[in-house]
């Protein structure tokens, strides 16, 4: 009997500064942390913003949606994905930004997209044939800065895997 272990390794470039990011991801992230104004947690009272820049330059912008029926709510990531596809369905979706606060909390770390929102990027990351990098941060905390919405998921489901 041969018993193999695999192990998989998922990378990010860590940033202590909004000020070490590249510009334009600069831009984003204060997107993002922009939209986290409006985002609506009532419950959780977990705030989630995300920004998405287009091909085109354009950034839209997303936050968290909850509502006293779970799941009926949405996560900031598909709330702008979604967004974006349906109002530019041409344009490529080149970089991510999430950010996270959570009343109470003053450093709180990068947080992950949930693996609902990570398969999204993924279908849109495998569809536009082009990579889209995910900047994440929480609140006060680093920033991580992912070549791809599929390091984010290990053994990934795309339609490629449908045969």
């Amino acid at each position: 009997m041969s018993k193999e272990k695999l192990t998989w390794k998922i990378e990010a470039e860590v940033y202590d500064s909004i000020n070490d990011l590249l510009p334009e991801h600069k831009k984003l992230v204060e997107s993002a942390k922009e939209a986290l104004k409006t985002a609506y947690a009532p419950y959780s009272k977990f705030n989630v913003g995300a920004a998405i820049m287009l091909d085109n330059g354009e950034i839209v912008r997303g936050t968290n949606q909850e509502n006293a029926a779970y799941p009926s709510g949405i996560c900031a990531e598909r709330t702008a994905m979604f967004w974006a596809n349906s109002q530019f369905p041409k344009e490529k979706m080149l970089a991510i930004a999430i950010v996270a606060n959570k009343e109470g909390e003053v450093n709180l770390t990068p947080v992950g997209p949930c693996g609902s929102c990570r398969q999204v990027m993924l279908e849109y990351e495998v569809n536009q044939e082009e990579l889209m990098k995910v900047i994440i941060q929480g609140e006060g905390g680093q920033f991580y800065v992912f070549s791809s919405a599929g390091d984010l998921l290990p053994l990934k489901f795309s339609k490629d895997s449908l045969g």
